[in-house]
């Protein structure tokens, strides 16, 4: 009976997981580390580093689940997302509320264990992270609005450090706003038919296709060039440059793969190599500032 109890109880977790696409952490997560070392000038405390990645990972896990809650009468609609949980009924409607609700009273504590600046904050990055959902219904800058909610992560993970404002880690979040809008917008490439026949905005559904993607391509640079900048405000050194010379290579990669019509190619172009990407910039950023400084 203990073993089919916790069987049963992996399964769950495992659907969870698959809900919020938990592995998608690592969009955000790099660079809330980065962050989080610039403002401490080294690795800040484990106090810090534990209840700042808690909140991190409630947090996300909360906006991702009531995603799937906002939307799941479209996903039930679009063939490319009729499989996910909510419309095939792996999961219900009540517990997924109820994850959502539990995720994001986590994030309140862990903000309230930070300092009194995460804390005050919790409830509008609350707003923020869910009222997402939304933005498509109304507004073809929804990509940018996913990434500014996202951007929330190196910003706060600095704000969890030194529980004050400053410059770098809003440069930091522009990259991070920038980056994921880009490749949110290759993403939603695959739905241009369905986005404008169900009332929903993109940059793809209303620019079309070519100009969906030259935006792409935009913010991407501008977010080099971001990454560029702050080489120069934190000092950094050749190894950080090696890595954003990468980081250049892949985004060329991804923008050169593009083929909507083919899922599996998709995939590799929105988030696959995209996880890549941030996982070398974390890599030579914290070797260039440990090997270096």
């Amino acid at each position: 009976m203990q073993a089919v109890g916790m069987h049963k109880v992996l399964h769950k977790t495992r659907q969870f997981g698959e809900l919020v696409m938990f592995s998608h952490t690592l969009f955000s997560l790099p660079f809330a580390v980065i962050s989080m070392v610039w403002a401490a000038g080294g690795f800040p405390s484990w106090h810090v580093m534990l209840w700042g990645l808690i909140a991190l990972v409630a947090a996300r896990n909360g906006a991702n689940a009531f995603n799937r809650l906002a939307d799941r009468r479209f996903d039930a609609a679009n063939p490319r997302t009729a499989h996910r949980h909510l419309p095939r009924r792996l999961l219900g409607t009540r517990e997924v509320v109820i994850f959502v609700v539990v995720n994001y009273a986590v994030f309140i504590f862990a903000a309230a264990m930070l300092n009194p600046l995460c804390f005050a904050l919790s409830p509008v990055a609350i707003f923020l992270i869910t009222t997402y959902s939304y933005t498509k219904r109304f507004t073809w800058l929804s990509h940018l609005y996913l990434g500014f909610v996202i951007a929330s992560a190196p910003i706060g993970a600095w704000f969890a450090v030194t529980g004050a404002f400053a410059f770098t880690p809003f440069v930091l979040g522009t990259v991070v706003m920038l980056w994921i809008a880009g490749f949110d917008v290759i993403y939603g490439t695959q739905d241009i038919e369905f986005d404008r026949s169900h009332g929903l905005w993109s940059i793809p559904s209303y620019f079309g296709l070519k100009t969906g993607l030259l935006m792409a391509k935009a913010m991407h640079l501008v977010m080099m060039m971001l990454l560029v900048m702050l080489y120069f405000i934190q000092d950094l050194g050749w190894l950080y440059l090696t890595g954003l010379g990468i980081a250049v290579i892949l985004l060329m990669t991804e923008h050169g793969i593009i083929r909507p019509a083919n899922t599996r190619v998709m995939k590799m172009a929105s988030y696959h190599l995209n996880q890549i990407i941030s996982m070398v910039i974390l890599f030579f950023t914290l070797m260039d500032f440990f090997l270096i400084h």
